[in-house]
């Protein structure tokens, strides 16, 4: 679990948050294969980082989302967890570091994710997929989600937190990746995760993933480019979504942002992603939400 959360409104001193408890590795197939877990530790130290959480995509005990190269074999958790624990160790008068993994909810994997929570740190909740009626996997961006699939999805965020999987919920907006209007039932699913989220008191994350793959790393090919021309690729970003954060505005939930790092680059460039997630957002937004303070 966090520990020590307090938050308070994002007023005129700022404070830069310097904790991070989204990252990933190699293991998960989609993240760059010549990064090893130490150089995330290190590239977090020289940032200025305090506390850290590894929380790489999680195994499948029964292997439902049949993707080639989404996440880490389930025979790799030992390894894995070994692996950021002797870092844990190595850096331990340097920086925190936690252990866990990035899980979706799924009914009927009750048991497999608890083991997963029991043996670890951390449980990030990135809610990629859920069943239909027919009890096929829908999975965001690879298909269109209907109106009551997007309701679905809400309400396997909500069961989630009523077993107490959670720790955060990444990426609360990404049901908006295919879907350009704001509607009716857009809006519900908002305010059915921000009702979650201040219920069950789970911290809801702005992501920056998406902000970096359209701009410093687009196309995968990292870039140097000034902050004034990245901006200008902002118009391609999914998530976030001013929409919904002005909804969460009206709740009194906890914010966090997670870099949900996967990519060489990512790290260095923290606080542009940070300058320009607000400036998606919008400041008028961003002084309204609760973000954690943690040191």
């Amino acid at each position: 679990m966090l520990e020590c959360i307090n938050y308070r409104n994002w007023g005129e001193d700022k404070i830069m948050q310097n904790f991070n408890y989204h990252s990933h590795t190699y293991r998960c197939k989609h993240a760059d294969l010549d990064m090893s877990d130490e150089d995330y530790i290190k590239d977090y130290i020289k940032m200025g980082f305090k506390k850290i959480a590894i929380t790489d995509h999680c195994p499948e005990k029964n292997v439902i989302d049949k993707r080639p190269r989404v996440r880490m074999e389930y025979n790799q958790r030992e390894e894995y967890i070994q692996s950021i624990k002797k870092l844990k160790d190595k850096y331990k008068d340097t920086i925190q570091i936690k252990v866990g993994y990035e899980v979706e909810y799924l009914p009927g994997e009750e048991k497999n994710i608890q083991e997963l929570k029991d043996e670890t740190d951390i449980i990030v909740l990135g809610q990629h997929f859920i069943y239909d009626d027919n009890k096929e996997l829908r999975i965001l961006g690879k298909c269109d989600f209907t109106d009551r699939e997007l309701m679905t999805y809400a309400e396997y965020i909500e069961q989630a937190a009523k077993l107490n999987i959670p720790d955060i919920i990444a990426h609360p907006d990404i049901y908006m990746h295919s879907r350009k209007k704001f509607g009716e039932v857009e809006r519900k699913v908002a305010n059915k995760i921000c009702e979650v989220a201040e219920e069950y008191n789970i911290p809801l994350e702005i992501n920056l993933n998406n902000i970096f793959q359209r701009t410093y790393n687009e196309n995968r090919i990292l870039n140097n480019l000034p902050i004034e021309e990245q901006r200008k690729k902002l118009i391609n970003v999914q998530y976030p979504r001013k929409e919904f954060w002005k909804i969460a505005c009206n709740y009194n939930v906890k914010v966090l942002y997670g870099l949900d790092a996967h990519y060489r680059g990512e790290i260095p460039v923290w606080h542009e992603l940070v300058q320009l997630s607000n400036e998606i957002i919008g400041e008028d937004v961003i002084h309204k939400l609760n973000f954690i303070e943690n040191h």
